[in-house]
């Protein structure tokens, strides 16, 4: 797979598009899948980025595809989550996402991502597999929402 170096770059990317998740369902007070302007602010000083309302409203208007006046999580994420590069990783990961999502179950470990990268013929280890699930597991148990990968899988377009 990738090298050590490019490896670690790639599973920091993914991690980082996790936490957008994480900090876009904090700011969903209401869990519709929508946040206004207001928490769009919100989010984004939650990330450290200090924006003027005149920055958020720019936000806004990109970011809002079917002109709502409201951001969906997909919405976000492509706006967000544009420039981020996972290169390697990430392709694999649209390749094994179809698999896992036939599988059925809801969450994904290590070593079930593993083994749908074996028997798609990639080259990849299992040390590799679980740094790129630890990369986006929120909550430390070693595996990550299915729902979630869908999430970055999807960003990654």
């Amino acid at each position: 797979m990738a090298q050590e170096a490019s490896l670690s770059a790639e599973t920091d990317s993914l991690s980082h598009i996790f936490s957008l998740i994480e900090a876009f369902r904090a700011f969903d007070a209401d869990n519709d899948g929508l946040i206004s302007a207001a928490e769009v602010g919100g989010i984004m000083g939650s990330l450290g980025y200090n924006l003027s309302e005149q920055d958020v409203n720019v936000m806004m208007e990109e970011g809002d595809v079917d002109r709502d006046g409201l951001l969906s999580m997909g919405e976000f994420l492509e706006m967000s989550a544009r420039s981020v590069e996972v290169g390697e990783v990430g392709r694999y990961l649209k390749v094994a996402f179809e698999a896992l999502n036939a599988d059925g179950d809801d969450l994904v470990s290590g070593e079930e991502l593993y083994e749908v990268f074996v028997n798609l013929g990639l080259d990849v280890s299992l040390e590799d597999c679980m740094a790129i699930v630890a990369s986006m597991d929120g909550d430390g148990d070693g595996a990550v929402f299915l729902e979630d990968l869908k999430l970055i899988v999807n960003s990654l377009d």
